[in-house]
């Protein structure tokens, strides 16, 4: 095996292999550096006690962009999404609401609650649409280098063009979406604190906020930009788990003569006079190559990867500065049976234990168990959502029994005190189970094994700087242009020939394969540029 590439990706997460597979397609030599024992970052699917398997970390599909798919053929390589039949599923202490089904079934739904808001719900779910819409078209475009120049300009004139042909009521959402809280959103919607809430949980999904926290109105609208099988704003799960599509991308990859490498940690960013020569493992090898693309967040990637003494001191400090954290604690669960609500009595398999169950009470319940983390480190009553993808993938668990993901909010990355996440795993893991206990009663006894995720264990495992599962938080600050740094929006850093391709860059969090698109086209454009100009001095 030669140590001298075309170029070099940091990382086999879903955005790096996606990198790895348009390079390699544009006629490049590529070597993927994975520093665990199996391809696919943080969207892996594995065993955790004997006979049960689960996505253990990413666990739910919609942002994938379908371009990503088609261009990898990954329906070819078995990539295969099964829709829910309802997306959630709300416990409240007295009563219950399901959201999904179909439109005409939301609003009698929600016409149980409130009248009003059943009316309303047509045109807020058609606002919200208008302005996902273009999100999509954006997803796959390189935002503008701000300071670039008149190209720069001319490339956020475009960039922004649907947004000035949109009519005045959807810009004024627009605005409302990028600036506001979720709570002061959805309170220009709807009355009845049930509906708010089926709405409200996705803004704190993924973010270190409450929702009356201004601009988590953005991240509720960020969870509904994907689609399903051609289905707009659905979500699914993939069969055989989320390692299921990064298995796929690296078949698609090593097709195109992609190398990858499992155990290979990556130490350094090698740099000579403000260009990248490649990089060098933690064992010491070092590997050459003039383009280098990280698929690990800005955090990890600066403030580790790259000597300060190769970025200037302005770009230091704005990534000093760099907000990560996303306040997720991470769990699977092992089941001898399906929980049992005391609002939907049943363990026979119903089409509730399909969706997405969220333990989110209430709006003012969702604020307070973001004030606890902010003040004691964890929320006394988190918000929690339970997926039991077993209940369609029955290659997950053995029969009778079943897989849960659990994925758990508000969870402070660093605790007061000096206390360590170490101390206090377990402690906070039995919690989580209570809370569900509390709606369930049957749970805590069906748990047959548990594995777990602190911030601190997303951090160690999966790289996950503060354990954000967005590699940066998602405010109005780290968003297109400006993510992670304004200047460096475009996939390029300070550094020739090192580029950015993950989750840190636009269009954000989620598994999308956007940034990794998007970085590889940037990456092929320079190149081309560069030969071209080679061409031209000989």
């Amino acid at each position: 095996m030669t140590n001298r590439y075309d170029a070099i990706i940091i990382g086999g997460g879903h955005n790096g292999l996606t990198c790895a597979f348009y390079l390699a397609r544009a006629g490049m030599r590529v070597r993927v550096l994975e520093r665990r024992h199996i391809v696919g970052g943080a969207a892996v699917t594995e065993e955790f006690h004997p006979g049960f398997r689960n996505s253990t970390a990413s666990y739910t599909v919609s942002l994938l962009r379908p371009k990503v798919i088609a261009d990898m053929k990954l329906h070819d390589r078995g990539y295969r999404v099964i829709e829910r039949t309802i997306s959630n599923f709300f416990p409240f202490a007295d009563t219950y609401l399901k959201l999904g089904g179909g439109a005409d079934r939301t609003r009698a739904e929600f016409a149980r609650f409130s009248q009003t808001d059943a009316d309303a719900y047509p045109r807020y779910d058609a606002a919200l649409e208008k302005v996902a819409q273009v999100l999509r078209d954006l997803a796959l475009q390189t935002p503008p280098n701000v300071g670039g120049g008149f190209g720069a300009l001319a490339a956020a004139a475009k960039q922004g063009w649907p947004l000035a042909k949109l009519d005045i009521a959807t810009q004024r959402d627009v605005l409302d979406i990028f600036t506001k809280s979720a709570r002061d959103f959805l309170d220009g919607w709807f009355e009845d604190d049930h509906v708010k809430s089926a709405f409200a949980f996705d803004a704190v999904v993924g973010n270190f906020a409450g929702v009356s926290t201004p601009g988590s109105a953005y991240v509720l609208l960020h969870h509904v930009f994907g689609e399903v099988n051609g289905k707009l704003g659905a979500w699914g799960h993939a069969v055989g788990g989320m390692g299921s599509i990064t298995q796929a991308m690296a078949a698609a990859c090593v097709e195109q003569g992609v190398e990858i490498s499992l155990e290979s940690p990556v130490d350094k960013v090698l740099v000579n006079n403000g260009k990248a020569q490649g990089v060098k493992l933690v064992g010491g090898e070092e590997l050459y190559a003039p383009i280098v693309a990280a698929n690990v967040g800005p955090a990890m990637l600066y403030r580790q990867m790259v000597d300060a003494s190769d970025l200037d001191e302005d770009f230091n400090r704005r990534i000093k500065g760099f907000k990560t954290g996303s306040g997720t604690f991470r769990m699977n669960v092992a089941l001898s049976e399906l929980p049992d609500f005391s609002v939907l009595p049943g363990k026979a398999q119903a089409e509730h234990h399909t969706a997405g169950i969220i333990i989110a009470p209430g709006l003012d319940y969702m604020d307070k168990a973001f004030d606890d983390a902010k003040a004691q480190g964890w929320s006394r009553e988190p918000i929690v959502e339970v997926k039991i993808p077993s209940t369609v993938d029955d290659s997950l668990a053995p029969p009778g029994a079943h897989v849960a993901s659990l994925f758990c909010q508000q969870f402070a990355p660093e605790l007061p005190d000096g206390q360590s996440w170490d101390d206090v795993r377990e402690d906070v893991a039995d919690l989580i189970i209570n809370t569900i206990d509390a709606h369930a009663p049957n749970f805590k006894q069906s748990v047959i094994a548990r594995q777990i995720h602190s911030p601190l264990d997303l951090e160690r495992k999966f790289g996950l700087i503060g354990g954000d599962i967005f590699h940066g938080t998602m405010g109005l600050d780290q968003l297109w242009a400006a993510r992670p740094v304004l200047g460096h929006g475009d996939y390029r850093s300070p550094i020739k020939g090192l580029y950015m391709c993950g989750s840190g860059t636009h269009p954000g969090g989620g598994v999308t394969g956007a940034p990794g698109h998007n970085a590889a086209h940037e990456i092929i454009r320079d190149r081309s540029i560069l030969w071209k100009a080679l061409h031209r001095a000989r």
